[in-house]
């Protein structure tokens, strides 16, 4: 494998990495105002990701269907969603930021079941990331390696406040650095194992190619929706979250756009 590819691969999860080792240079938790600018700014993120890195290409894959061009995108977008949908049911509904489930828990359950949220919801991500450089690999004309990169960088961008809200929380109610650092890094492992899997499968997966960039972006869209924009939207001075929304979406469609 290129390392060129490998690189795409691993930096998802350096952002992961990068978002946990917040707990050994900040000695408090996060301010109600920093987790809503970091999510915020994800969810930009992802959703520029999702239009101009999966959807788009998507449809791209799928010119030869002429005015049916769209169909791949939106079946594979709803399985995504769905997908999605069918985990929260799964795994008890945790939101990203908060620490509170539901029923009474143990600071050990609540944690284990905080790192398994955000792990299954990086699934799709790491397909993602895997689906693009499996496209780039077998020659696809429509997907380059700077256009790879872009969406690799983008995710790493997102997964950075995601490592963040892991750790601190965990830093905060006494946890060691270490064991708060770690629990934060492993979230975001099941990234490069997926790609790794999804690009060992490009037999299979290249000829469904519109499909799957098009699950990926609905699972993408998913998290959007359902855990990020909710915490970027709570307290006062809300709307802090909806500029670095902005922001986000901006750098990420920048990125894809000069990159691509």
């Amino acid at each position: 494998m290129p390392a060129e590819v490998i690189l795409g691969l691993l930096i998802p999860f350096l952002g992961t990495g990068l978002g946990a080792a917040c707990v050994f240079f900040m000695k408090h938790t996060m301010s109600g105002t920093l987790q809503r600018i970091l999510t915020g700014f994800a969810a930009g993120v992802m959703v520029a990701a999702a239009v101009w890195s999966l959807l788009i290409p998507s449809i791209e894959q799928a010119e030869h269907m002429g005015s049916w061009s769209f169909l791949p995108a939106v079946a594979g977008f709803w399985l995504g969603i769905l997908f999605l949908l069918l985990l929260d049911h799964v795994i008890p509904h945790l939101h990203l930021g908060s620490q509170e489930a539901e029923g009474p828990k143990t600071k050990l359950q609540k944690t284990t079941m905080l790192v398994l949220a955000v792990a299954l919801h990086n699934i799709p991500e790491g397909m993602a990331v895997g689906v693009v450089y499996a496209g780039y690999l077998t020659g696809n004309a429509n997907i380059s390696a700077t256009g790879a990169l872009a969406l690799a960088l983008g995710i790493a961008i997102q997964n950075f406040p995601e490592g963040a809200i892991i750790s601190m929380p965990l830093r905060a109610e006494g946890a060691g650095k270490g064991r708060a650092f770690t629990y934060g890094l492993l979230s975001g492992a099941v990234e490069p194992l997926g790609a790794m899997f999804t690009i060992a499968a490009s037999g299979i997966i290249v000829p469904a190619l519109p499909y799957l960039l098009s699950f990926a972006a609905g699972a993408m869209v998913y998290v959007v929706v359902e855990e990020l924009i909710p915490e970027m939207s709570q307290g006062s001075h809300s709307n802090i979250g909806t500029v670095f929304f902005a922001v986000g979406f901006s750098v990420m469609m920048v990125l894809d756009v000069a990159l691509g």
